[in-house]
């Protein structure tokens, strides 16, 4: 009797050492997944609302520093878009302005995590975090005028009198928050928010001022300058129609899926 109970102490010694060390037996390598959600524009035609979200698809690697740091790369494809019939205030509705843009986005981000996070264990499943980097991002937008049905690319237009095109890739400036929990072996899922921060004030083609008539022998470029809704119309020469001292922005507000890569250890007995 005294060795049978020797031997399940020995064993559950064993037992309970070998849960113990379990964490301490993965290495979390890095994380493939998608994310799926939606994106946001905020500049010279949407100061601050947020109203008519566009679709966002995303894929990321995640390659993991230890438990809490860790280097992302992250590709994004979505739409981007906007229009001053959607806006209150008197100038913004007369001057009827409107845009919308495919967007291609490519970012290095540092995710910081608050809690230790090591998918596959009992203990460390969840974590909030923080994330911020930079990336560079290419858009095209364009706009309809009433009666005709194809878009027109607006870039190429010079509709605020430019010397010449401004460039449509720009650099993204990306800060945001999430969180992301393993719920099976090793799947994770999360929401992420994430705000861009940009250097170009052309994604909605609107920044500074009415080039005015003069400036226009087509006559669908100068409809397209000044789309106001009623007379007088507002493309005077030099009147304000942007906003040049504030940059655009965007955001992304998305699930994620990913798959863990693990390796594993000889555990250490603690």
């Amino acid at each position: 009797m005294m060795f049978k109970n020797i031997f399940f102490i020995i064993v559950s010694l064993v037992i309970s050492a070998t849960l113990i060390a379990q964490p301490n037996a993965i290495n979390h390598e890095g994380e493939l997944g998608i994310s799926i959600g939606s994106s946001h524009y905020f500049g010279d035609m949407n100061k601050g609302r947020v109203n008519r979200p566009k679709p966002a698809f995303g894929l990321f690697y995640r390659k993991q520093f230890g438990s809490y740091v860790a280097l992302r790369a992250h590709a994004h494809i979505s739409q981007l878009g906007y229009a001053d019939k959607y806006n209150t205030t008197p100038f913004e509705r007369q001057r009827n302005l409107s845009f919308f843009t495919d967007l291609q986005e490519f970012t290095v981000q540092g995710d910081f995590n608050f809690f230790k996070y090591l998918p596959g264990s009992t203990d460390y499943r969840f974590t909030p975090y923080v994330t911020l980097g930079v990336g560079f991002f290419h858009f095209d937008p364009e706009a309809t005028l009433p009666g005709l049905p194809n878009p027109w690319d607006i870039k190429e237009r010079r509709l605020e009198g430019q010397l010449q095109e401004y460039p449509n890739n720009a650099i993204s400036f990306p800060i945001g928050m999430g969180v992301k929990y393993n719920f099976y072996r090793n799947l994770n899922i999360g929401f992420e928010v994430g705000y861009r921060f940009t250097n170009t004030d052309y994604i909605d083609d609107v920044s500074t001022r009415y080039a005015g008539p003069n400036a226009f022998t087509n006559t669908f470029d100068f409809l397209l300058q000044d789309r106001s809704l009623t007379l007088p119309m507002l493309g005077v020469q030099g009147k304000q129609r942007g906003f040049s001292a504030q940059k655009d922005r965007y955001v992304f507000a998305e699930l994620t899926f990913s798959y863990s890569f693990n390796s594993y250890k000889c555990p250490v007995v603690q």
